[in-house]
């Protein structure tokens, strides 16, 4: 389909796809705006619209071959430079300027988890051969918002928020859902009906119900049990 479009088109639509996610940076800075001024429902919205972004440009510049087309841009540098903005500064700054964490933990769980990002996104296998990432992949933006309207304790969130560090280290393979093998039309099926639960609850925050909530945690749950399953076991399954 792509080979019969004029060569200029094809370039133009590559060369989109590295406009698409280049919005990413757009869309953290405006997440540090709300989240400075206050404004939360702003701050998730802008989290959630960064999220989108990264979960569909991987797949367009697969099916529009950005490295045939668009090879002047490194699309994977890109991606992990927004990627450590958006899923580790943008909730990182949320922390600190929140009271989400005890008193006088707001800058020690800041930087924590700048550092221990750091190390994760520069491991040479942080995404392995076999589409997983390897360690806890920075979801630090989704646990801050689970924080959020969740309303979980301040020491609670502490004790989270130490043990994703730890899991950082831990070399477990999690599931790298757009790129995903083993139940891959389940696992895109319910990682679309989370990010809708996501969009609904947004619409509804702050007052977001409990059973939007709940229900996203299966997800959660699912993504979880999933990377943890022996994955000799998944490849024969």
């Amino acid at each position: 389909m792509l080979n019969k479009l004029p060569l200029f088109l094809r370039k133009t639509l590559a060369w989109g796809v590295h406009l698409f996610t280049a919005t990413g940076a757009a869309w953290g800075f405006l997440s540090i705006l709300a989240i400075q001024a206050g404004n939360y429902r702003a701050a998730i919205g802008w989290m959630v619209l960064a999220i989108l972004v990264d979960s569909f440009d991987g797949m367009l510049a697969r099916w529009l071959d950005v490295k045939t087309y668009a090879p002047g841009l490194d699309g994977a540098l890109l991606d992990n430079i927004l990627d450590y903005l958006n899923y580790v500064i943008v909730p990182a700054y949320f922390l600190y300027v929140s009271d989400l964490l005890p008193a006088g933990w707001n800058l020690a769980g800041a930087l924590s988890i700048l550092l221990t990002s750091a190390y994760q996104f520069s491991q040479v296998d942080a995404k392995t051969e076999d589409h997983y990432f390897k360690g806890f992949p920075s979801y630090w933006n989704v646990l801050v918002i689970y924080m959020l309207v969740l309303g979980t304790g301040a020491w609670l969130n502490l004790a989270l928020l130490l043990l994703c560090n730890i899991l950082v280290f831990v070399p477990i393979k999690y599931v790298y859902p757009s790129r995903n093998t083993v139940a891959r039309r389940l696992t895109l099926l319910l990682s679309y009906l989370y990010g809708a639960l996501g969009l609904y609850g947004l619409a509804q925050y702050p007052d977001v119900p409990r059973w939007a909530i709940w229900a996203s945690l299966v997800y959660v749950a699912y993504y979880v049990a999933l990377s943890l399953w022996p994955k000799r076991r998944l490849a024969q399954a």
